[in-house]
């Protein structure tokens, strides 16, 4: 009884001090937006919900009057057509209706488009994300020697050499060789562009959408807020290979972040296996506990 007590307390304690290995993706028949992980995301699937309060009513109505002048106004039933060609009051409806609608619709949606496209003033890390024909790369802008790499689309004899075995957490197609590390619950200010061709960088738990165009850099911003790991695509036909451009963020602890970010000044791929140990440890601590509880 004391063991299972005691492997309980080891699970909450895991769950509350370990860092998660939570990693959001699409999955099989969704029909709804990725949980979101930033605030941004938050208000784009409530701006979505609030807009379905116009779209379903709106559409139903005009079913409605669909289905009443297939049936009343049919040839049968009406063998001389009406010849009325103007009504005051349907014709200010319709006009005022739908103006009324818009400015329900425009101003939510205004506010949000303002705080994506707002970066705050003083963000606490600068990444610049490049596409290229066909994979992303990256730079940190941190002290006087900038960390940079390249993330290409994971292949599945490289998936042993880098521990990432996993196909629930490293997915075919979307799990890439060196993901963007960055920490949890900070400001992360993201420069957009392109070396070659027009490319875009979406992260659909971030509600981060924005497009990479060569000679332009674009900026947009996200904080997450909790941590895990993010899949993205590009999202902008970009050449044959436009499908195997995955994007990947992985968002830890502050600590964590220090550590990997001092390691990979030197070795990029050794500071990410030391990350995935860290944060993949603890995600099996918290099922051994929770094993030894039941």
């Amino acid at each position: 009884m004391k063991n299972k007590a005691y492997a309980v307390l080891a699970a909450l304690a895991c769950l509350l001090f370990a860092s998660s290995a939570f990693a959001d993706k699409p999955v099989d028949w969704q029909t709804n937006f990725q949980a979101a992980a930033t605030g941004i995301m938050e208000e784009i699937t409530w701006f979505e919900h609030y807009t379905l309060w116009f779209i379903i009513p709106i559409t139903l109505f005009v079913l409605l009057l669909l289905v009443i002048v297939v049936v009343k106004f049919r040839e049968s039933a009406n063998p001389v057509p009406s010849r009325t060609s103007h009504n005051t009051l349907i014709e200010v409806v319709w006009t005022v209706g739908p103006v009324i609608v818009l400015l329900f619709l425009a101003i939510p949606s205004f506010q949000l488009l303002t705080a994506q496209l707002t970066p705050p003033e003083n963000p606490d890390l600068t990444v610049k994300a490049t596409g290229n024909q066909w994979y992303w790369s990256y730079e940190y802008e941190v002290g006087e020697n900038p960390l940079s790499f390249d993330s290409l689309l994971l292949k599945d004899e490289d998936r042993a050499g880098l521990g990432k075995e996993d196909k629930a957490q490293y997915p075919r197609l979307l799990a890439v060789d060196n993901e963007v590390v960055v920490p949890v619950g900070k400001t992360v200010r993201l420069l957009v562009t392109a070396a070659d061709v027009i490319h875009a960088f979406a992260m659909p738990a971030f509600g981060v959408k924005i497009d990479a165009v060569p000679g332009r850099l674009n900026e947009t911003w996200f904080k997450a807020d909790r941590e895990g790991l993010y899949y993205g695509q590009c999202s902008e036909l970009c050449g044959k290979d436009h499908a195997y451009m995955p994007i990947a963020v992985r968002v830890v602890a502050q600590d964590k972040y220090d550590a990997w970010l001092a390691a990979a000044a030197t070795n990029v791929g050794e500071a990410n296996k030391a990350l995935m140990a860290s944060v993949d440890g603890a995600a099996k601590a918290v099922d051994v506990a929770e094993n030894a509880a039941q």
